[in-house]
């Protein structure tokens, strides 16, 4: 079932997510209910606050980033079949020297800004059957699952941005906010007016 997505300036979007317990009540749907609704708004990752629930778990299939002509055949198969679910996951270590790229949100629908961040992590999580992985993944990988990371720990891939590139984007995110943005898919807005 698709469920609406938390528009920017909701409280549920800046709290730090608890712990998935194993008893968690209707997890596997819960589950599919974020993959129905990260595929309807054509995402690549989606966190649980991002449907209004702080806890600690995301999802990512960052395929349709192998259409992308400046990819390698290396780097396109690394996130070809990387359909995960992530529960209460702790990255352990990030490496390298930080890259720019160009990231959006869907709670941030029309805001795209570059954002550097560490090309080499490694984390720890458990899967949907509560079972143990610790894993290093690079590259575009590594980037979605770090943006979807951020969620649950109430970080904004806005919160990354220079002073001046958050004034510049201060009032598209103020009419965010309020529901003033022209999107395909179902959105819950904090100030949107009631009767909109």
């Amino acid at each position: 079932m698709i469920v609406p997505i938390v528009a920017y300036g909701d409280p549920v979007l800046r709290k730090k997510g608890k712990e998935v317990p194993e008893d968690y009540p209707n997890l596997k749907e819960l589950i599919d209910n974020m993959w129905d609704t990260m595929y309807n708004a054509m995402g690549v990752g989606l966190a649980a606050p991002q449907i209004g629930l702080p806890i600690r778990m995301f999802i990512i299939d960052p395929a349709p980033f192998a259409d992308d002509e400046t990819m390698d055949e290396a780097e396109i198969n690394a996130i070809s079949d990387l359909r995960k679910v992530f529960i209460n996951p702790r990255i352990v270590s990030e490496e390298g020297e930080e890259w720019s790229f160009n990231e959006g949100c869907l709670s941030i629908p029309d805001v795209r800004e570059d954002v550097s961040r560490k090309p080499t992590i490694t984390i720890e999580y458990q899967d949907e059957d509560f079972k143990n992985h610790r894993e290093t993944y690079d590259g575009l990988a590594a980037r979605v699952i770090q943006h979807e990371y951020d969620h649950i720990e109430g970080i904004l891939f806005t919160d990354k941005l220079s002073s001046l590139k958050k004034r510049l984007i201060k009032g598209r995110l103020n009419n965010i906010s309020k529901g003033k943005v022209d999107i395909e898919y179902r959105m819950k807005f904090p100030l949107m007016k009631k009767g909109r």
